[in-house]
């Protein structure tokens, strides 16, 4: 049997990887034949940490580990007051040996300085899953997909980031999802992106940015078109914060005095700056510090305030007008 420490606690804001570690331990450590009688799957909101203790501390019925795995362990209500914590650094400075014991803690968990977290990372293994910044998805997303063993072009990387968002479970999901109809080895385009994925490869908030960086009027209205005749797809309220965010790096840029690290001020992948040296070419600061005042005001009348019968789209097409203009 491989060896493993006595407690995991895995905390943090990305979910998948605390997942990853949770479903390799469930699937792992025990074999078939022992996880019928020596294997316990708890949830933080229907059991006690008294509870989860007293069975950390017996023996295993049948063979000589048993596993207890505490899943959305930050639903325990012990979280609420640090002195019902006591019990679980006792056992702490004393593990059982026979029990390998696991915290799923999806959430920022305890303070790194108080004396019950140094326990548990005296006593086990403490894992924090951070989430994967925003400017660089694209490169997890090329990383995940060559680890698949599949391509992608770079630019269909960035799109799918755009679309999918930092959510590494669903990017995983979606991505699964092609590995299943494609040959192996295969290069996933932008067709098979929009065939498969539901992105269109011309017509998404990605495409709207770089048009309306380009100022290219004909293209940026045919793609509010297809968002008003698509709400579902692209929803006012997923188009502004993404457009807001645009503008805003925009604004950053042509801030910048010394241009070289742009990239890593403005928080994004160095592929797709080029897109933002056309783009400042084209807009000037008092025109960006208008735009975001648009923004801001679009988004209110989205949400219903100064606003009684106005459309999604008839708004979005108004926003367009004043970008552009």
């Amino acid at each position: 049997m491989k060896k493993f420490a006595p407690v995991y606690f895995l905390m943090g804001e990305e979910p998948y990887f605390i997942d990853l570690i949770t479903d390799y331990i469930e699937d792992h450590v025990l074999d078939e034949a022992s996880k019928a009688f020596g294997q316990t799957i708890m949830y933080g909101r229907d059991v006690s940490l008294r509870q989860i203790l007293s069975l950390a501390q017996s023996f295993p019925m049948m063979g000589d580990k048993q596993v207890l795995i505490v899943k959305e362990a930050q639903d325990l209500d012990e979280w609420k007051k640090s002195e019902n914590l006591e019990i679980l650094e006792k056992y702490l400075t004393h593990p059982t040996p026979s029990t390998l014991l696991v915290f799923s803690f999806k959430g920022k968990g305890p303070d790194k300085r108080t004396r019950l977290f140094k326990s548990l990372d005296k006593s086990g293994v403490v894992f924090e899953s951070t989430k994967v910044k925003e400017y660089k998805m694209p490169e997890w997303i090329e990383k995940y997909v060559q680890h698949k063993g599949f391509k992608i072009p770079a630019a269909v990387a960035q799109m799918l980031a755009e679309y999918l968002g930092t959510s590494l479970s669903k990017v995983v999901n979606e991505m699964n999802k092609l590995a299943i109809v494609l040959p192996a080895g295969a290069t996933i385009t932008a067709q098979i992106v929009e065939e498969n994925i539901g992105i269109s490869k011309d017509y998404n908030v990605w495409e709207l940015q770089k048009a309306l960086g380009q100022k290219d009027v004909l293209k940026a209205n045919r793609i509010i078109d297809y968002f008003e005749a698509n709400p579902k797809e692209n929803p006012i309220q997923k188009v502004i914060p993404s457009l807001f965010g645009y503008f805003n790096k925009l604004n950053i840029y042509q801030a910048l005095k010394d241009k070289k690290d742009a990239a890593k001020e403005m928080g994004m992948n160095p592929y797709a700056l080029n897109d933002y040296k056309e783009a400042a070419k084209k807009y000037s600061p008092a025109k960006l510090e208008s735009i975001i005042s648009y923004l801001r005001e679009t988004d209110r009348k989205s949400k219903g305030v100064e606003n009684y019968s106005v459309s999604s789209g008839e708004l979005m097409k108004e926003l367009t007008f004043k970008i552009l203009h």
